[in-house]
């Protein structure tokens, strides 16, 4: 029997839920949400059109002379689109992800070619080279580069010749990335815990994603042991006080997705309860959508505030992440589940395109929690 499974979509401006059979190679790991190759394809045109679209461009630029006075497509030539270099990452990541799903859409060929003009040699010399320049010890630390080993991650998986070569270019980037974070995180006093960029636990993840994925042992080994000491001894973590008015990450969850990972299931099911004792229990959770209430943004053309839309779409694929990783019989599941929907919809729903503020990103999100991207690794 084929199993169908659902998405939610916009068109006109009107969300609406549609079934698909899943395709690729993510139709044995998905389990509640697939897409087929046209529903992808908004996805990726978001993606196409802003990877080479350099201005407007916000960039974080160290200047130590006259000579770094220069345009974004000379400083970081492959990630100088998307308004921000982590965005333009999380944008060749997206690109990756789908044509590795659905290697025949209609899409596929120019997202090929998008990277290919990206991802070369040439650039990524110069990409390695400008991060590891004069007074650039924090460039995109540790948002950008957590992103940008999760791309490396996704070729790495993808039994292509493209894929081989663009890792191949990606190596030196790659490893002034891994030596950067390796030496930062012992150094790192404190967690940061706030729902931006800056956040330790959300990159933390996707760090450790990358390190399995690459046998790092020795990498996955920092990160699980800087998860346990940041984060293993936390309580009552404050939920009502998320979120703050420009997150697009949730202190408290990102925290929680993080500890999934390197937890066992019965360590983390208990660890949960000290830290998230705010989860309804029971079937009537499901009907509570007080705990954890959808974030609604004032202004989805504003930078800052459409982040809230964003917010909607991590907080669904972490209560996601957290519910793969309990028991089929806690009692918690029911409301996660509840609140996992009603995220997954509203964020969705404002996958639109319609304000580059948000279009720049977005899709990337809704990617990472349509194709189920951190649980798959997690398996």
């Amino acid at each position: 029997m084929k199993r169908v499974l659902s998405i939610w979509l916009i068109t006109s401006g009107i969300a609406f839920a549609a079934d698909f059979e899943p395709k690729g190679p993510l139709a044995a790991t998905t389990e509640e949400a697939s897409f087929d190759a046209k529903a992808a394809e908004r996805f990726a045109k978001l993606a196409l059109a802003c990877v080479h679209k350099e201005y407007p461009n916000k960039i974080a630029h160290v200047l130590n002379s006259d000579a770094d006075v220069a345009p974004p497509r000379k400083l970081t030539p492959a990630f100088c689109g998307c308004y921000d270099w982590h965005s333009s990452v999380h944008g060749h990541w997206l690109l990756v992800r789908l044509v590795r799903t659905f290697p025949d859409a209609p899409f596929a060929s120019a997202a090929r070619d998008a990277l290919k003009q990206s991802l070369s040699a040439e650039n990524l010399k110069q990409e390695a080279a400008y991060i590891r320049g004069e007074g650039r010890s924090s460039f995109e630390r540790p948002y950008g580069l957590s992103w940008l080993l999760q791309l490396c991650a996704e070729l790495r998986e993808w039994d292509d010749q493209q894929a081989r070569e663009w890792l191949a270019n990606l190596k030196p980037l790659e490893d002034a990335a891994v030596e950067r974070l390796t030496t930062w995180l012992p150094k790192l006093s404190h967690p940061v815990r706030i729902g931006e960029h800056d956040q330790t636990a959300f990159s933390l993840g996707l760090m450790f994603d990358y390190a399995r994925t690459m046998k790092n042992e020795a990498f996955a080994k920092l990160i699980r042991d800087s998860a346990k000491k940041f984060f293993l001894a936390d309580k009552n973590c404050p939920l009502n006080y998320e979120p703050s008015g420009e997150d697009f990450l949730s202190p408290c969850l990102g925290e929680a997705d993080l500890m999934r990972r390197v937890l066992p299931q019965k360590e983390f099911a208990s660890w949960l309860k000290g830290f998230m004792p705010q989860i309804p229990v029971g079937r009537e959770g499901s009907e509570n959508a007080d705990w954890l209430r959808v974030a609604i943004s004032p202004d989805p053309s504003d930078p800052k505030l459409a982040h809230l839309d964003g917010l909607n779409l991590s907080r669904a694929w972490m209560l996601e992440a957290i519910l793969s990783a309990l028991p089929d019989d806690d009692p918690r599941r029911p409301a996660l589940q509840a609140a996992a929907d009603a995220h997954r919809h509203a964020g969705l729903a404002a996958v639109t395109g319609e304000h580059y503020e948000g279009g720049h990103w977005l899709g990337s999100f809704a990617i990472y929690l349509t194709t189920r991207r951190g649980i798959e690794q997690a398996r």
